[in-house]
């Protein structure tokens, strides 16, 4: 896929794949619609959602690594534009954006990944440096929901199914 298609859910994936210094983790809430992640960014911890292309707080992370950066805003007719060189990254990289933000994480994940990157994989994962490896099987028998059950106690775990 091409780094300059990413938007919402996929670039917010992206971003925090760019980030193996920062994330540990990578796993989705709200039913999937939802990048969040483990870390710690430079003594801060975060633990929760991680969408950096609508919160300029989450986004912020870019910028603390950025060496240089030029971003244009959006003219009439034209898309914003941002420039830029990372700390930790391979290279420069320039990307435009709907936005000056939108513009900025692209070329952040440009300047890690390249001009495409790959699949987003839509399951916890763990990130080792660049690669990402899945952090749990999923179940066989799918999502089973647990019924609950009003005559337990709390703590009664039962006993084994048969």
């Amino acid at each position: 896929m091409n780094v300059a298609d990413l938007t919402g859910l996929e670039l917010d994936y992206w971003v925090a794949r760019s980030l193996p210094d920062f994330v540990r983790e990578i796993y989705f809430t709200d039913s999937g619609e939802t990048v969040a992640v483990r870390g710690n960014d430079r003594g801060k911890p975060w633990d929760g959602r991680f969408e950096p292309t609508t919160s300029w707080d989450a986004a912020g992370v870019v910028l603390d690594r950025a060496v240089r950066v030029e971003l244009r805003e959006r003219r009439e007719g034209e898309p914003a534009f941002c420039a830029g060189e990372f700390i930790g990254s391979q290279h420069a990289a320039e990307a435009y954006g709907a936005t000056t933000r939108e513009a900025l994480l692209r070329a952040f994940v440009k300047s890690r990944f390249g001009a495409t990157v790959e699949t987003m994989l839509r399951q916890p994962q763990a990130l080792m440096g660049a690669q990402a490896e899945l952090a749990a099987e999923p179940s066989e028998v799918g999502d089973v929901e647990d019924v609950p059950r009003p005559d337990a106690q709390i703590g009664d775990i039962g006993s084994p199914p048969r």
